[in-house]
Formats: structure tokens, C-alpha cells, sequence
């Protein structure tokens, strides 16, 4: 039996486990001639937290996502992706990766690396990975750097 995705959800927050995660999408995009969707969560909840005030959209969390994501969308297509969405959301990655834009763009496999940018925040509230394998409604690939690639940092 051959499985087919058509619909990939990359989470991305530019970690080198996300853009690792990003690059290995690709890949399955290419192979399985599928709609890739990379989201940047702009999590509010650690937002809030520091500066107690909630960013609006013209804020510098989400000028940097969209810089990150137009980055990365190039490089897709270059790659011969055949269509590329993009996504800046606030909230919490925990739900907005599984709950909104799984079902928003159809997912059938999210994307997402195995560690992110803040390990204080996976400290006090725990993975985003393990809520999007806990919590979606499709196929998770949870992404991480082989030995080679932490030894380049």
C-alpha cells in the first residue's frame, strides 16, 4: 500500500530543528508532488509574559516570521515545490498548529521539529512537538539533526 500526502504543514520557528524539519519537508513535497504550508506561530503566551503587552501585526515577532517564512518559500519553490503557502498566526503553537490550520489547510502530515527556540518554555509547559503528536488530526513527522549536523554549530 503506497501513502500519498498532499497537504504538508511545516511548523517552523527558526530553530535549526525547524529548518532541518523545513528542508526534509521539502523533500516529501517533491516526492509526493504536494502543497507544502509552513506556519510561524508567534506564541503569545511567552510574549505577554515579557513584555505585558500582546504584539499587534505589524509587531517585530511578526515582521521576523514573515521574513523567515518568505525564506523559506523561495527556497521551496527553487526546489521545484509546486505550491507554497505561508503563515504568520498568534497564539499558542500548541493549538493553533493542530487545531486551526491542520483542519485550514487539510493536512495529512505536519512537519515540526523535535526541539525548538525556548527549552525554558518546554520546561514549564512542555513540548510543542509532543502536543502537535498528541493532539493532530493527521500523520506527524517529528524531525531531528543527526549527530553531523549538532557537531556544525
Amino acid at each position: 500500500m503506497t501513502f500519498v500526502y498532499n497537504h504538508i504543514l511545516v511548523a517552523v520557528d527558526g530553530s535549526h530543528e525547524a529548518q532541518w524539519a523545513f528542508k526534509k519537508s521539502i523533500e516529501i513535497a517533491k516526492r509526493n508532488n504536494a502543497e507544502l504550508n509552513l506556519i510561524h506561530v508567534v506564541d503569545l503566551r511567552s510574549y505577554t509574559a515579557i513584555t505585558r503587552n500582546v504584539p499587534n501585526i505589524d509587531d517585530r515577532a511578526f515582521n521576523h516570521g514573515r521574513k523567515l517564512l518568505d525564506r523559506y518559500k523561495e527556497e521551496a519553490l527553487a526546489a521545484g515545490v509546486p505550491v507554497v503557502n505561508v503563515f504568520v498566526a498568534p497564539g499558542s503553537p500548541n493549538t493553533i498548529i493542530t487545531r486551526d490550520y491542520a483542519k485550514r489547510v487539510k493536512a495529512d502530515l505536519i512537519v515540526c521539529g523535535a526541539q525548538g527556540l525556548n527549552a525554558f518554555e518546554h520546561f514549564i509547559m512542555g513540548s510543542v512537538s509532543e502536543h502537535i503528536v498528541g493532539s493532530s488530526p493527521c500523520d506527524v513527522l517529528v524531525v531531528r539533526r543527526d549527530e553531523s549536523q549538532k557537531a556544525g554549530e
